[in-house]
């Protein structure tokens, strides 16, 4: 295991198929939804701080050791700057997903050019600012694991089943408070 950070997986719970980064401990609160969709569709996964900034030499060896180490995608999240995510890419050939997170300046704005704008050769997956960006960057990084993991393809099927139902399910959205139907 790479030096430095927590793992969220126990000693005895399977090695992570996939690794949850982000830049500083206030972009939890955005990435913990990649952490609740990943764990909903049961795939092993970790938890770290990974700073471009603060930690290079961690993040320069967390994205070199990912393939050895046996993960399948890096969802990385950023806010500001947001170098994490295309530096990583830069030094695994893991597929890096990125998350823009929203920042107090710009509203992630600048997260998202700055991990959208990578030059052709590195490649990172960019999603929404903020929580959906999170979700479906878990959805994305499970679809990469369901390519070898039957059992996460199933749960995938699972979760979008259950999206559709719920949407079948409530089909007049006045009827749940008292809005006026213009369908």
């Amino acid at each position: 295991m790479c030096g430095g950070g927590s793992a969220v997986t126990a000693p005895e719970s399977p090695a992570p198929l996939v690794g949850i980064i982000m830049g500083s401990t206030s972009d939890w609160e955005t990435m913990q939804h990649a952490a609740q969709t990943l764990a909903s569709l049961g795939v092993p996964h970790e938890v770290r701080v990974v700073s471009a900034h603060r930690t290079p030499d961690l993040m320069f060896s967390y994205a070199g050791e990912a393939e050895a180490r046996g993960l399948h995608a890096i969802i990385a999240g950023a806010g500001g700057a947001a170098h994490l995510p295309g530096m990583v890419a830069a030094k695994t050939t893991v597929p890096v997903l990125g998350v823009p997170v929203q920042s107090k300046a710009l509203n992630g704005m600048d997260s998202l050019l700055s991990i959208v704008q990578m030059p052709a050769g590195i490649p990172v997956g960019t999603l929404a600012i903020g929580r959906a960006g999170a979700v479906n960057a878990a959805l994305l990084a499970a679809s990469i694991v369901a390519n070898s993991q039957p059992a996460v393809r199933e749960a995938l099927r699972r979760y979008r089943a259950a999206q559709t139902e719920s949407v079948l399910a409530n089909p007049d959205p006045s009827a749940a408070g008292g809005g006026a139907s213009h369908g």
